[in-house]
């Protein structure tokens, strides 16, 4: 006993010493990017928090009209209201935008589109991870609904405006766990089985997927797009899952800031001569290595067809 409690004792010691180090280690990448933005338009989805605040915060500082898209206005107005403060650009607006209502995603970019004749940035970075089983509004698995189908549509609507303001970028958020999912295109809705981590690594792996085909369609239009990993960032996203909650204060030292988060996003939103990495998946400020199944060119198409079925567009 006294053996194992030394050995303890020893290995806390250890990690205490180097934290430092193992912190600079796991933080990754960082945008090194001194791209100014006056002028320029950008639309942040869920920026109320987390790695999407500290996006719209760096976006602020470099001069861009930020719109703060989110389904919590109250809290949308508080951070818009620090970033303001901190940047001293008073042009960081909030808006509503709830990604599980198609009523609500329209209605968003009716407004937006009526205001703005220009759109140089969209970042699709909202999302649920690991939620009970629930539905949408229009009746979609809450992770397929939110974390695809809802940022499929927000695209789809805002599309032209990013056409009519070249060059533009359209930044997807999604994860490592892609590699761990799959879309059961006879089971979309996880109506026969359920699992919230499964369910969660399913939705990322259609954020790969949309990416690469968006890519695809879009050559030749001066808009490019690209799929993120922000790491395994400190945020709310794990809130659903007491024991990830409990993983990410025993493991801190290891876990990514939602500054550290953002700066793949950020890479991608801003880095000069990424052109021709369009439609590619990066994590830690690079291009980086991804599932087999996301480069089905077969799956992602099927994918964009289903999606436009069920939300009852035509998008070619």
């Amino acid at each position: 006993m006294l053996a194992v409690l030394g050995l303890l004792t020893t290995f806390l010691s250890f990690l205490y010493f180097t934290a430092p180090s193992i912190r600079k280690f796991f933080a990754g990448g960082v945008c090194r990017s001194n791209v100014q933005l006056p002028g320029k338009v950008v639309v942040i989805t869920g920026a109320n928090t987390g790695i999407g605040k500290e996006t719209a915060r760096e976006l602020a500082r470099r001069g861009a009209r930020v719109y703060i898209a989110c389904r919590d206005v109250l809290k949308g107005e508080s951070a818009a209201s620090e970033i303001r403060a901190d940047t001293k650009n008073s042009q960081v607006l909030v808006r509503k935008l709830d990604l599980s209502d198609t009523k609500s995603i329209r209605a968003f970019a009716e407004g937006f589109l009526a205001e703005e004749k220009h759109l140089h940035i969209l970042i699709n970075n909202a999302g649920v991870m690991m939620c009970p089983y629930s539905k949408t509004a229009d009746g979609f698995e809450s992770h397929l609904g939110v974390n695809h189908l809802g940022h499929f549509l927000l695209t789809h609507l805002l599309l032209e405006r990013l056409k009519e303001s070249t060059p533009a970028r359209v930044v997807n958020l999604s994860s490592v766990v892609h590699h761990a999912g799959k879309i059961h295109f006879h089971d979309l809705q996880s109506e026969k089985y359920y699992s919230r981590s499964l369910a969660y690594c399913h939705s990322k792996l259609a954020n790969v997927l949309f990416t690469r085909e968006l890519a695809k369609r879009l050559q030749g239009t001066g808009v490019t797009t690209y799929a993120v990993h922000p790491g395994i960032v400190s945020s709310e996203l794990v809130r659903h899952s007491f024991l990830l909650c409990l993983l990410w204060r025993i493991f801190s030292p290891f876990i990514k800031s939602a500054w550290e988060g953002a700066q793949t996003s950020l890479h991608c939103a801003l880095a000069e001569g990424l052109e021709p990495l369009s439609g590619k998946y990066f994590s830690d400020c690079k291009k980086a290595w991804v599932s087999p199944k996301s480069r089905d060119n077969k799956t992602a198409e099927r994918l964009w067809n289903v999606s436009c079925e069920l939300l009852g567009i035509q998008w070619q």
